[in-house]
């Protein structure tokens, strides 16, 4: 139980500060309308899932680079999370444990790997960010999912080289082997 609760924790504040970001920016530039909740529906019953930005500009009337940094300025906080929570892990890690431990292990893996993987494989099933970065920087769709994906190969091999050895974790899954020697050595 103690691992869903972690989990939750960390879901919840990823899905905050990225959902944030997003109004703040939208904000910046008068574009936000307003923010609603969504619900999956789950066997007839709706469960809540999160929430919703909206924006004022329809998306077939958007354009121009600050509809990159609504879109955009997101991933690129969410990441950068990830990446200094990586950092700071093994030296703050023998401070923690119990729940915050597991809520740091489980926001850090979420704050490497769910934006990437939203803005690489998430447009060819809902769109989303990447049609925001791609329609404000002026530049293909398929250049934002390419340099996501990258940024996901790499985000992978450092939660499978740095973190769950930080933490600890010990896994059989391929998804969560190394597959290249090790990062940073040399």
């Amino acid at each position: 139980m103690k691992r869903w609760i972690g989990f939750l924790l960390a879901f919840v504040v990823l899905l905050g500060l990225h959902e944030g970001v997003h109004a703040a920016t939208a904000a910046m530039y008068g574009e936000l309308e307003g923010v609603r909740p969504v619900s999956l529906v789950v066997s007839g019953i709706g469960v809540p899932a999160g929430v919703e930005v909206l924006f004022r500009t329809p998306v077939e009337g958007r354009s121009g680079v600050q509809w990159a940094l609504i879109s955009g300025a997101s991933n690129v906080v969410t990441v950068a999370m990830g990446y200094s929570l990586l950092l700071i892990g093994g030296k703050s890690n023998r401070y923690l444990t119990g729940l915050p431990r597991l809520a740091a292990y489980y926001l850090t893996l979420l704050a490497l790997l769910v934006d990437p993987l939203n803005l690489s494989l998430g447009p060819f099933v809902y769109g989303g960010d990447a049609e925001g970065i791609a329609v404000g920087l002026g530049i293909s769709r398929y250049l934002v999912q390419g340099v996501m994906g990258l940024v996901l190969l790499v985000n992978r091999e450092l939660v499978a080289q740095k973190l769950l050895p930080t933490y600890g974790v010990e896994t059989t899954a391929r998804l969560f082997r190394p597959w290249f020697g090790m990062m940073g050595e040399g």
